[in-house]
């Protein structure tokens, strides 16, 4: 195995007493493909069960550890009580514990060989427990690659061992044993899918992370380098761009991608009343506290870090105004909802939430808190005045003080456990004393717990306690003062930082000088540590660790003269035959200074050997003997030179005390006129404030005004049955009537694309060339359209105008003229009738003018002619004149005739 891919392996490690949590994480199938470890604390005397117990709850084979074992994927595999347990090559290693004298670490151990052995695919588990076991192992795993989990401490009652653990800031998640598998199978996930470039992938992504922080506001250098790639990669992968590269590339050349980028790492996700139990002990609990504790004409001051799209602050805000009755009908609220993403805070500020997004609120408060436009629900002018929105970068903008209540959920897990800790101290530091701090249910705030009160362990609300809160320097000091503070720091006993190295050499050098008494001292001349008998060489003083003062005058006058000489040329020194009486003995003793490195070399310092003077008469002659006067005068030299270079070193620092003084003295003017102006601009901040105020009414009564003609537009909009449709000058819709739906095809999806992309219900070809020209040319255009279902409409297309005449787009409307098309169909039917009548009285006059007129006058040609030929016959003429009379009648009746039907036919055309 030791040249193939090593096996994904889970180490778990936990007390003697952890076999119902152990039971716990196996009764879910874990993920298949991984190897598994259980390391438990037990004793060498006594013989686990665990092997037949996990059996019964786990679908995987459970085995007993064994000397050479290989480890195989989905086996469970466990320490044998007697044993040390390593892996190496894939292959379990186990040693004796009688053979390792000290604390039996075993989870340690196994932590410490899996990460050398697995790297990256080591996983690693702390269980509760008591000690410190596995809090090293866990260190080691995480600086290998691999990935960590502790069990939440506040859930278990050993809980030393995950506090221990999460106080490496090393844990990535503190989880119960139920939730852990389902973790670990998206980590593996997530590691299979990265490439093999992992080298390549992290530099790209700081390129990347740097390049949003130069060009928009965003830093995420500190978030979580997991979330960041995957994030990455999805969006890289939506453009078919597998390289992050070539994607670091195509940022630089479209900013709108980079915006984009930079918003998918800002996860916003909320929902109204998010965890609905967690809101009803908001709402029966934490908030009528803060109102019973709340002190006359005091204001309510809430903060919701991270708010994303404001779901979570509306929903705190109805609960807050549900108990404003009563004494606190008149109480102000101000609920301060802040996120880094402007985007988001824009979407908020309006309060309009479509109907998918409104899940979890009751009928009940629907209706009471929202209203409805016919697409969206908009948060009513009572709730919204409630809250402030407005942009706030948790990690370099400072926190909102005095707050009663804070909520920050689910934001803080996707950043380092280094900046969690800043954040949560700039949590706590905002809170007021017993405000309240409302975390979600995966953070977990241990590095201010001790400032905290457990108010609910499942839904992490806490309360401050300000009684117990220390001040953290770190977090909020300037790195002047920071620098300050460590160089003026107490300095260190060297005596308890000696290491093994000073006492070899210490040791070497007595080696040397067997017999001799050896003192090493630091350069001030205090005794460090010392290797024989003092009694004979010095003076019997307590509380003393000054050398020279422990030594008799002619030493210490010898030991005075040689220390200075050692310092300045880093050469042994010696002095012979140096005479001094202690306790009423006359000793002559030869003494030796030499220089030497302490704490590791980090110090300088003295070694001093004193032995006594065995030196024969000729080494006498050779090395000449003490004398005291000659030390004195040289002593008194070295003290003269150093009394002149401490006098220069003095005027340095005086002069340079001077200028710091001016310093200090014009810091001083300077900040007695910053806090002038500071007075002066609170004053103006005030005047400021007022004018906000007096703003933020007449906007109250414009968004009042503008509400009401909103509603008549959209009641216009309701009745206006026969459809309008409003385009921009680019042709693109802007918005349109309900009635316009049956003439062209249209969804709430359609706002914003080209009029010429949507199909119509209508014959109108030249639709689009028309509303060119009305805008081009601000004319108006009336055209009668039939429609599909035969219908007939008349299309009047005119300009959009805005303030000044300025033409915006076009307005398309539709009449319908389908009735009075009818009417002209059922007229026209009616004069072709008409029309065939008049021919008809036209042949009848014919008839009367030329069928009857022509025999007529035939007939009184013919009655003339038998007038003239003047007959005698009185019955003849009789006769032929009542004929006359007949005929004239009847032509007299064809006259009649021809003249009605000639009226008729006039009144028939006209």
């Amino acid at each position: 195995m030791s040249n193939e891919e090593p096996n994904y392996i889970v180490a778990i490690g936990a007390s003697a007493g952890g076999l119902e949590e152990i039971n716990t994480f196996f009764e879910r199938t874990p993920h298949d493909g991984i190897s598994y470890i259980i390391v438990q604390h037990l004793s060498s005397d006594f013989k686990s069960a665990m092997v037949e117990l996990l059996s019964k709850h786990s679908s995987l084979l459970v085995k007993e550890a064994k000397e050479g074992m290989e480890v195989y994927k989905n086996v469970v595999y466990l320490i044998p009580n007697d044993k040390f347990m390593g892996i190496k090559n894939n292959k379990l290693q186990l040693t004796d514990k009688d053979k390792i004298k000290g604390p039996h670490l075993t989870i340690n151990t196994f932590f410490n060989a899996l990460a050398i052995d697995n790297g990256k695919k080591a996983i690693g588990i702390v269980l509760s427990g008591l000690g410190s076991d596995g809090s090293e192992g866990i260190r080691a795993i995480k600086e290998a690659g691999g990935m960590t989990i502790a069990r939440n401490p506040q859930n278990t009652e050993f809980s030393s061992m995950p506090e221990q653990a999460i106080a490496t800031d090393m844990i990535d998640y503190i989880l119960e044993p139920q939730f852990m598998p389902d973790v670990i199978a998206a980590y593996v996930k997530s590691n299979d899918e990265v490439s093999e470039n992992t080298k390549a992938d992290k530099s790209n992504i700081t390129e990347i992370i740097d390049y949003i922080h130069q060009n928009l506001p965003f830093d995420f250098s500190d978030y979580k380098d997991t979330t960041i790639l995957r994030r990455t990669k999805r969006r890289a992968a939506a453009l078919n761009i597998y390289d992050l590269k070539d994607y670091l590339l195509f940022l630089k050349e479209n900013p709108d991608e980079l915006k984009a980028l930079a918003k998918d790492y800002l996860i916003s996700v909320t929902s109204f009343f998010r965890d609905t139990e967690a809101f009803d002990l908001i709402e029966k609990t934490i908030l009528p506290r803060i109102l019973e504790n709340l002190n006359p004409r005091d204001e309510i001051k809430l903060w919701v870090a991270g708010c994303a799209t404001g779901e979570e602050a509306y929903s705190i805000a109805i609960l807050l105004n549900e108990l404003l009755v009563g004494r606190f009908k008149d109480t102000v609220v101000k609920i301060f909802a802040t996120d880094i993403d402007s985007a988001a805070l824009l979407y908020a500020g309006k309060g309009a939430y479509s109907a998918d997004r409104i899940n979890g609120i009751s009928a009940k408060r629907l209706s009471e808190y929202f209203n409805f436009d016919g697409k969206n629900y908009i948060v009513k002018p009572e709730i919204r005045k409630m809250l402030i929105f407005a942009q706030h970068d948790l990690v370099k903008n400072p926190p909102y003080c005095n707050m009663h209540f804070i909520s920050c959920r689910n934001l803080l897990i996707y950043m380092t456990p280094i900046l969690q800790k800043k954040i949560y101290a700039m949590l706590l530091f905002g809170l007021k004393t017993n405000g309240f701090l409302f975390l979600g249910s995966s953070e977990n705030p241990l590095t201010i717990i001790d400032n905290l009160e457990v108010v609910n362990k499942k839904w992490r609300i806490y309360k401050s306690l300000k009684d117990k809160r220390t001040v953290n320097f770190d977090t909020f000091a300037l790195p002047e003062l920071s620098t300050y503070r460590q160089t003026t720091a107490i300095k260190d006993d060297p005596s308890k930082n000696m290491n093994t190295t000073f006492t070899e050499t210490v040791n070497s050098l007595i080696a040397n000088y067997i017999g001799y008494l050896a003192i090493c001292v630091d350069i001030e001349n205090t005794v460090i540590k010392s290797y024989g008998n003092t009694s004979k060489y010095l003076l019997p003083q307590n509380f003393n660790t000054n050398l020279p003062e422990l030594l008799p005058r002619s030493l210490a006058v010898a030991y005075n003269t040689l220390s200075k000489q050692v310092l300045k040329t880093e050469q042994f020194a010696s002095a012979k035959g140096i005479m001094f009486k202690l306790n009423d003995i006359v000793m002559e003793v030869n003494l030796s200074v030499g220089p030497v490195n302490i704490d590791g070399g980090k110090q300088k310092g003295l070694i001093v050997i004193f032995n006594d003077d065995k030196t024969t008469s000729s080494d006498k002659d050779k090395y000449p003997l003490f004398n005291e006067v000659e030390y004195n005068n040289k002593y008194t030299e070295a003290l003269e030179e150093e009394l002149v270079e401490v006098k220069s070193q003095l005027q340095d620092a005086h002069d340079k005390l001077s200028a710091s003084n001016e310093n200090m003295q014009s810091f001083n003017e300077e900040l007695i006129s910053a806090n002038e102006e500071m007075q002066s601009t609170n004053e103006e901040m005030q005047s400021v404030n007022e004018e906000l105020h007096t703003i933020n009414a007449d906007y109250q009564l414009k968004n009042k005004e503008l509400a009401e003609i909103n509603d008549d537009l959209n009641n216009y909009f309701r009745s206006n049955i026969n459809g309008q449709i409003f385009i921009d000058s680019n042709l693109r819709l802007m918005k349109y009537s309900p009635g316009a739906v049956k003439h062209i095809n249209l969804v709430n999806t359609d706002i914003g694309r080209p009029i010429h992309h949507i199909s119509t219900n209508i014959k109108f070809d030249t639709i689009v060339e028309d509303t060119k020209a009305v805008i081009e040319k601000s004319t108006m255009i009336t055209r009668e359209i039939e429609a599909n279902n035969g219908k007939w409409y008349q299309v009047m297309i005119m300009p959009y105008l805005q303030a000044g005449n300025k033409i915006k787009g076009a307005i398309i409307t539709f009449n319908d003229i389908s009735e009075l098309k009818n009417t002209q169909s059922e007229l026209h039917s009616k004069n072709e009738i008409l029309l065939r009548m008049n021919k008809e009285l036209e042949d009848i006059k014919k008839t009367a003018t030329n069928d009857i007129a022509i025999p007529l006058t035939d007939i009184e040609n013919r009655i003339k002619k038998l007038k003239d030929l003047k007959s005698s016959d009185v019955d003849v003429a009789e006769l032929l004149s009542i004929i006359d009379s007949s005929v004239q009648t009847l032509r007299g009746l064809a006259t009649d005739l021809a003249r009605k039907v000639a009226i008729k036919h006039d009144s028939g055309l006209n």
